[in-house]
Formats: C-alpha cells, sequence, structure tokens
C-alpha cells in the first residue's frame, strides 16, 4: 500500500500555536495559562507522554517562551520536544502538589487553568493561588490546520482499508468456524502491516496505530459491546467499526455487512442508515449549531419507524482524541465552522436480534463537506456481502 509523503507537524506549527494562545489570553486579560489537559499540552508542545498520576503542565505566559513541567522520570523524553525551558519535580505526590509547584513557578497573578480534578484545586486554594478556568485551547483545537487535516485524511484511509480487510477475510474465517475475535484479528494485523509499509518510522513517538470492534448477530444490538467467541451464522449482520490514529490524530470508518444475501428487513435498515448519513452530512455546514446536525439525521431514523432504536447522538469532534468536542448531540451549542471535524456515525440497535451502524469521517469546509471515509462510497450496501 502506498502513501502520500504525510508528516508529523512542524516545530513551526507548534509555534504558532503557543502565538495563537497568547493572543487569547489577551483578550481575556490573563497573565498565563497552565494547561494540565494531556491533549491541551500534546497540541502545545508535541510531548505525546504516558499519562498517569505524575502531571504535566505546559505553561503559556501572555509575553515570552513556554515552560514544560514534567516529573523528573520524564526530563529525558520532554528535551526531544525542543522546548526551550523545561522544569521537572522530584516525584508525585511529593510534600507541594505538583500543581501547586507549578502555578508558583509560573508565578502571575491571573492564571488561567484548563481542568483538574477536585482535589487538585483544593491544593491549590490551600496554598492561596488565585486562578480561573480557561479553555482557549480548546476552543483552538476545534479547528484544525491544513497539516492537521492531512494526518486526519491518511488516518480515514487506513481506517478504510481495515474494512477492506473485513471484507475480504471476514466470510471465509467464518466458514471455517472463527469468531469475531478471530475476524478482527486479521483485519487489525492486516492494517498494522499495510500501515508499517507505508508509514515505515515517520511517526515513531506519536500516536500511530489501529484500533477496532467487530459485533455479529444479537451482539449487534450492543453499541459498545465487546468482541467475543461469537461464531457467526449465515443471515446475521456484522458490525465493523474502526479507529485508526496517524502522528496522533483520528480518524474512523465503519459499516454493518451481512453474511450471505440481506432480507428485505435487513436492507431497511441499511438504507435508513444511509439515509441518516446523507442527511447529518447535508446538514453539517458552518454556522449551524451542532444539535440541529444530530437532529436532522436521527430524524431519518425516526421517520422510518426505527426511533425506538436509536441508543445515541449522531457523531462526535475529532483530533488529537478520537472523541471530542465539539458534539453532534443534544445540547451541542457550538455553531459548525470550517476546519471542523466530525463523525457521522448513524446507528440502529434491535435488543435481541441484530444492530446497524456506519461510520463516515466528515472534514467541514466553507462551502460543503468532504468524507475521507471513503469505503461506504465504493461499495454499496449489495457489495457488503460476506
Amino acid at each position: 500500500m502506498t502513501e502520500t509523503t504525510t508528516t508529523p507537524i512542524t516545530t513551526a506549527e507548534y509555534h504558532a500555536r503557543v502565538a495563537a494562545t497568547q493572543r487569547t489570553l489577551h483578550e481575556r486579560a490573563l497573565d498565563g495559562a497552565l494547561c494540565l489537559d494531556f491533549h491541551d499540552v500534546v497540541y502545545l508542545t508535541g510531548f505525546f507522554h504516558s499519562p498517569n498520576e505524575r502531571p504535566v503542565g505546559c505553561f503559556v505566559p501572555a509575553e515570552g517562551d513556554v515552560t514544560l513541567y514534567v516529573p523528573l522520570l520524564e526530563r529525558e523524553h520532554a528535551a526531544d520536544t525542543g522546548i526551550a525551558r523545561i522544569e521537572a519535580y522530584e516525584e508525585f505526590p511529593g510534600r507541594v502538589h505538583p500543581v501547586v509547584w507549578m502555578a508558583q513557578d509560573a508565578g502571575v497573578e491571573r492564571l488561567g487553568i484548563d481542568g483538574m480534578d477536585l482535589r487538585v484545586a483544593a491544593a491549590l486554594d490551600a496554598a492561596g493561588a488565585r486562578f480561573s478556568p480557561f479553555d482557549g485551547v480548546e476552543r483552538l483545537r476545534w479547528r484544525k490546520s491544513a497539516h492537521e487535516l492531512d494526518l486526519i485524511r491518511a488516518a480515514a484511509r487506513f481506517a478504510d482499508r481495515c474494512l477492506e480487510h473485513v471484507l475480504a477475510q471476514a466470510g471465509s474465517i467464518a466458514a471455517a468456524g472463527g469468531s469475531e475475535l478471530d475476524i478482527l484479528a486479521a483485519a487489525l494485523a492486516g492494517t498494522e502491516a499495510d500501515m508499517r509499509d507505508a508509514l515505515g518510522t515517520t511517526f515513531e513517538g506519536t500516536p500511530t496505530r489501529v484500533v477496532g470492534t467487530v459485533h455479529t448477530g444479537p451482539q449487534a444490538a450492543l453499541p459498545h459491546g465487546r468482541p467475543g467467541p461469537r461464531r457467526p451464522r449465515t443471515g446475521d449482520v456484522l458490525i465493523a467499526g474502526i479507529g485508526v490514529a496517524v502522528g496522533g490524530y483520528h480518524a474512523e470508518s465503519g459499516a454493518t455487512f451481512v453474511f450471505g444475501r440481506a432480507d428485505d428487513d435487513q436492507r431497511r435498515c441499511l438504507r435508513a442508515a444511509e439515509a441518516c448519513d446523507r442527511a447529518a452530512r447535508e446538514a453539517c455546514r458552518p454556522g449551524v449549531l451542532g444539535e440541529d446536525v444530530n437532529e436532522a439525521g436521527l430524524r431519518v431514523l425516526r421517520d422510518a419507524g426505527l426511533g425506538d432504536h436509536i441508543r445515541h447522538r449522531v457523531g462526535h469532534g475529532m483530533g488529537l482524541q478520537g472523541h471530542e468536542s465539539p458534539w453532534l448531540a443534544p445540547g451541542g451549542t457550538v455553531p459548525i465552522a470550517a476546519g471542523m471535524v466530525f463523525s457521522n456515525e448513524p446507528g440502529i440497535y434491535r435488543p435481541g436480534l441484530d444492530g446497524y451502524r456506519t461510520i463516515n469521517t466528515m472534514i467541514v469546509h466553507e462551502a460543503d463537506v468532504e468524507v475521507p471515509s471513503r469505503f461506504q462510497a465504493t461499495h454499496a450496501i449489495e457489495q457488503r456481502v460476506l
């Protein structure tokens, strides 16, 4: 499999993100922001660390250079980011809580912090630290750069490739007595080999991987069920949901297949999911609220008499996280804007019988919506036969 020359995010882009954060700080009359959220830290620094109980922080002053705060055991890894000022604390929990130490080292009066649990907030309060909530970096992450979009497109291509492996192998695996787990393992292994062949070591040190689920028959009625030892039978549906990250950026593709020829009822459900996907895509335009996109899509399922079998929203944002804001869901009040990326995943779940879900990645532009997930576009319902 040949891949285009997709590359990791550059140092220049990280610097531009810091500069954009500093403009937000000025707009909000803050002297600096301490970012503790894993993905906000990665967004600003490229430090793809292993999150655990030891906090990592990134301080962005309204003027000047970034400071990256890490536990001592991560100091050498942090140096690979190119951040000039790296400060390390000895260990967690420490006599002084590491986040209190970070806030004290930042030394600014008007400090914004992006996220913390109540215990950290209590420790800051006890130390007399003054701070206010800061969502500026999360909001910057909503609209992706051209480089980020290239990484997401690459991830979508590999997610599609995993579905190709399901289509090519699931039938023969099931015929030989194989299970859901066997089908998933074969598809993931094939895609991992494709990614190694196409990407080599280009994205070493950043999350670059494929994950997925496969559910068949009555198990397909469980939106978050676990693949298991069940052996599919002729007439069963198979839901495959695939997520891929390339250089830390996520995309999803998913489809519902049938072992053997689909009957009239199965075709009705498959067509309803396809129509829901189309309606949500057509509604996903700049200025429209996320909850209105959700309603436009799910209304199609209700009109098809499938409203009792809806179990979740139509979609969610994607980027450094597989699931991130903004949301295509009730309460999704963020207006859609060009550069945003969403999943579009209609689901129909009939307990004790079966389930149907399709997943496309959507990239919003000013005039249209790009769908880098191409499996459904190139494989009509009648071709999703195992």
